[in-house]
């Protein structure tokens, strides 16, 4: 599947492209939203959960944003991903293209959204005060993991939701659910040891975690919570390689 990668990257650089064009062409700030979308969501939580858990959390608003990057990454990378194939059925029915470039385009465009929030997320450390530790370089090593996770989850969902549209509604849901016990906008010790061993194996929560530990409490990640990361997105990532492979050729006929 991926062995025409190197000669399709001029494709997946025009992919890439046309996502960032289209999606701010008719608006005034453009890309700009890029920066202020994180921002506002930042201030709105602060101001309503600082009030609840601001005391039991050093600097609230890194501790929020540090997480909610991490989280809205995965969320835009896999729902954007998991509709690539329906949304460029058009083009898919008229020339060949491999269908994977479109989730990984799709996917690749939302890794740049998601750095791009690294400036506001800097500038609110710097804003607040706080500490710029030797091992935010480390925060590459979850991030790596994360981006697997969300390539692995991506490929399983485009397929699944060629063939069965209700896949999509599922997995809004899904997702809701998943924000929840993310431990975004909470502390994990609130909730009771039984529930905080189910929230431990959600594997974005994980990300999370080993996330913050480098970017705000200046340590290296939990090596266990790191190691599950780990295995849980390079499981996925090949269950996702080897099932597009199986229905790359199928999915066609499904549009």
């Amino acid at each position: 599947m991926f062995d025409t990668f190197a000669e399709k990257k001029f494709l997946l650089k025009e992919l890439v492209k046309r996502d960032l064009t289209s999606k701010y062409k008719d608006s005034v700030l453009g890309i700009l939203w890029s920066f202020f979308n994180p921002l506002l969501i930042m201030l709105v939580f602060t101001a309503i959960f600082s009030m609840l858990f601001g005391r039991s959390i050093e600097n609230y608003p890194v501790y929020f944003l540090s997480g909610r990057i991490i989280f809205d990454f995965y969320n835009a990378g896999t729902k954007g991903a998991m509709r690539s194939i329906k949304r460029n059925q058009n083009l898919i029915k008229k020339i060949y293209v491999p269908k994977y470039m479109f989730s990984v385009s799709t996917i690749c465009y939302e890794f740049i959204n998601f750095l791009i929030s690294f400036v506001i997320l800097f500038g609110v450390m710097i804003i607040t005060g706080a500490s710029f530790h030797w091992t935010i370089i480390v925060s590459i090593i979850p991030m790596f993991f994360l981006l697997c996770l969300v390539f692995g989850v991506g490929l399983i969902l485009a397929v699944c939701n060629t063939y069965f549209t209700d896949v999509g509604h599922l997995y809004n849901v899904f997702t809701l659910l998943l924000m929840y016990s993310s431990a975004l906008f909470y502390p994990m010790e609130i909730v009771p040891p039984l529930v905080q061993r189910i929230f431990t194996l959600n594997p974005v929560y994980s990300a999370i975690s080993c996330f913050r530990e480098c970017i705000s409490y200046g340590i290296l990640p939990n090596a266990s919570t790191l190691l599950y990361l780990a295995a849980f997105s390079l499981t996925t990532l090949g269950i996702g390689i080897v099932l597009f492979k199986i229905y790359e050729k199928r999915l066609v006929l499904e549009l």
